[in-house]
């Protein structure tokens, strides 16, 4: 029979894994409370959460949330950071933290929509541009051969009217000798 604490624990990690969409699993050994305080704050802008879990309690929490496989991630003693909005902006934050402040935090891997992902993922995920950045560079694209095309028909309609002008002028020569 599980405390109450226990329970209350439990229940808290599901429900943070049942909204995740990127989980990041990290060996905390080595950092001061106050290095782990700042990471949390340093990743506190991209909706993510940093919680240091049990392992049992962590794999029952998976089970629990419906993504069993998130329990593969969580190896040894266990940091889990675990992002609700945008998936790569934690990951992005988490290494831009670390490189900034020469933390060596073992990365065990990652969970992003039902996919375990390994070290080397997780930190290909940190070059890759921004949801944002994505959808504007998209919508650039689409709106290029638009542009181009209103500018063509613009200097079309443009040299029209100029031959349009330069004939009328031709006339008006005419008529007038």
């Amino acid at each position: 029979m599980p405390t109450p604490r226990k329970a209350a624990m439990l229940a808290e990690i599901t429900d943070r894994m049942q909204r995740a969409s990127i989980a990041i699993s990290a060996d905390y050994r080595g950092l001061t409370v106050a290095q782990i305080t700042e990471l949390r704050r340093a990743l506190r802008p991209a909706d993510c959460e940093v919680k240091v879990v049990k392992n049992t309690l962590a794999g029952m929490a998976a089970k629990d949330a419906g993504r069993p496989e998130m329990s593969d991630i969580v190896q040894g003693p266990t940091a889990l950071a675990i992002g609700f909005g945008d998936p790569i902006a934690p990951v992005k934050l988490l290494t831009e933290h670390l490189r900034a402040k020469r933390l060596t935090i073992d990365i065990h891997g990652g969970w992003l929509e039902g996919k375990v992902l390994s070290r080397a993922e997780v930190e290909s995920l940190a070059t890759m541009p921004s949801k944002e950045q994505l959808i504007a560079d998209v919508v650039g694209k689409l709106q290029s051969p638009l542009y181009n095309f209103a500018g063509l028909l613009q200097a079309s309609m443009r040299n029209f009217a100029g031959l349009v002008e330069a004939r009328a002028s031709q006339l008006e020569e005419q008529g007038a000798a």
